[in-house]
């Protein structure tokens, strides 16, 4: 099930995801494209995070690929070059028209540097930009930061951000008072950027608690296991 206002999910054909590292970024597309899953078809993460080795979205494939979710994968060689190589499959989210899809990028500049090749295909299919955001993270803890990584990505990439994902919690730690904190600081920053806000994520059990509070919340199963788990 996904959350009732929900008309943001599919707002566009394909969905670039961009993060800090520790924002959920990739449990958010991963999310994101069980929701897609939901409403059209066929559908495809491309999980090219060629930045962060601990959190890939392609570990969650036997629950992707169970829901009908083509999976495709950078591989993990030369991870530190200076543009890392990409699967020839991701070309099949720019050429297919029928296809719908999300795409998980690294979380740093480097890691979005290699949107900049796709970013004339992109907008041929109407893609997004979309950034997630994490109050309770160093990198992101205020509406400076979260601007000047904005700035950044964009700058890196040759695109524009779209709009915010507010991410902000504490692993399985999350309170809704986490969440309302991350909202107040998105709210600043789209007033600063003019960068709308798309949605609030929470953990599931928490949805009716923070929907009763926010517009647009999302609610999410935690798919991703530290190294250690």
């Amino acid at each position: 099930m996904i959350c009732q206002n929900n008309s943001w999910v599919d707002g566009a054909p394909l969905s670039v995801v961009v993060g800090h590292f520790g924002s959920g970024k990739t449990e958010f597309s991963v999310n994101l494209a069980l929701a897609l899953g939901q409403l059209r078809a066929p559908v495809a993460l491309a999980d090219l995070d060629v930045v962060d080795p601990y959190f890939r979205s392609r570990e969650c494939a036997p629950q992707l690929e169970a829901a009908g979710i083509r999976v495709i994968s950078s591989a993990n060689t030369c991870r530190d070059a200076d543009l890392p190589s990409m699967p020839a499959e991701v070309n099949v989210l720019m050429d297919n028209p029928e296809l719908w899809g999300v795409l998980d990028i690294g979380g740093d500049p480097s890691g979005a540097r290699v949107l900049a090749r796709y970013r004339k295909a992109l907008a041929a299919r109407g893609a997004r930009l979309l950034c997630v955001i994490n109050a309770n993270r160093p990198l992101s803890d205020t509406v400076d930061k979260c601007i000047d990584y904005i700035r950044r990505i964009e700058a890196a990439c040759g695109m524009q951000v779209d709009a915010l994902v507010n991410n902000t919690h504490c692993c399985h730690l999350t309170e809704v008072a986490d969440v309302l904190a991350g909202a107040e600081m998105a709210r600043e920053v789209s007033e600063k950027t003019g960068i709308g806000v798309l949605c609030h994520c929470v953990p599931r059990h928490l949805y009716e608690e923070a929907a009763a509070q926010l517009e647009n919340v999302f609610p999410m199963d935690l798919y991703m296991k530290k190294p250690w788990e």
